[in-house]
């Protein structure tokens, strides 16, 4: 079953770093890729698709001007993959699907939202070697090439120049997991990935129903989160370090002393 709803912060934990051991390595790895949502019903849906409209025609146009308007500095490469990637850090609607490498990153996007405290929220694990098993073979053997897991924007440049070049691939609709460019701290200290699928109006969560053995859901309650959330802030995962910068300080600032509503019965 591939829905899963926890009943406490450790059964929480055990059931992220299920299936973590690699006997290969003889070490704990998780070969998933972990997105949490403050809303259980919310889709895997990119905010390209969230843009509404006719936005799968009017992804060139965003990109372009992206391009036309922003500082060349920001930029590592010419690639599109290195374009997307800016643009989707700096918030313009893309095809790009944020994730991260960290179950605790992933808990602290679960629960962050303290509007949303009162409703259940959820962590999506994608295994992204499995799911580059799926990839054309192009691809797959880019990924052998590197002896790597996951694509990185310089590596998927080498092998495919452009969206359309990357539909263009397979007749069926596939998913890339990439690693975005260090270009600040924020990528880093959240250690993210990014999915981008092959078709702009393919959502993720629909594509993941064709391919059970790849992925897990796994529902919080909304009974544990005030204990999640105060567990991740003793353990420093908190916007003032998952987003660096006066931004994430009052970030966290106004997350931290919000009251708790409603307050627990018996003081607790």
């Amino acid at each position: 079953m591939n829905e899963f709803r926890v009943t406490s912060y450790n059964e929480l934990q055990e059931a992220l770093f299920e299936d973590s051991w690699n006997a290969d390595l003889g070490r704990f790895r998780s070969r998933h890729a972990f997105r949490g949502l403050s809303d259980a019903q919310y889709r895997l849906e990119t905010t390209l698709i969230r843009l509404g409209g006719a936005y799968a025609q009017l992804e060139k146009h965003l990109l372009r001007n992206f391009k036309k308007y922003a500082h060349r500095d920001m930029i590592q490469g010419d690639s599109v993959w290195h374009w997307l990637s800016v643009a989707q850090h700096y918030g313009l609607p893309t095809r790009l699907l944020d994730w991260t490498y960290s179950p605790f990153v992933a808990m602290h996007f679960a629960t962050a939202n303290i509007d949303k405290i009162n409703m259940d929220g959820t962590i999506w694990a994608v295994n992204y070697l499995k799911t580059h098993n799926l990839l054309p073979d192009i691809l797959r053997s880019k990924l052998n090439e590197e002896g790597a897991n996951v694509l990185t924007v310089e590596m998927l440049s080498e092998s495919v120049r452009s969206l359309e070049e990357l539909a263009g691939l397979s007749r069926e609709t596939f998913v890339v997991f990439l690693e975005p460019p260090s270009i600040d701290d924020r990528i880093v200290n959240q250690f993210a990935l990014c999915s981008i699928m092959s078709e702009p109006r393919a959502i993720f969560d629909d594509w993941l129903e064709g391919h059970p053995d790849v992925w897990r859901k796994i529902i919080i309650p909304h009974e544990l989160k005030w204990e999640i959330r105060d567990k991740l802030d003793q353990g420093n995962i908190t916007e003032r370090v998952l987003f660096p910068g006066l931004d994430g300080l009052t970030r966290w600032l106004k997350r931290h002393y919000s009251p708790r509503t409603p307050p627990l019965k018996g003081g607790r």
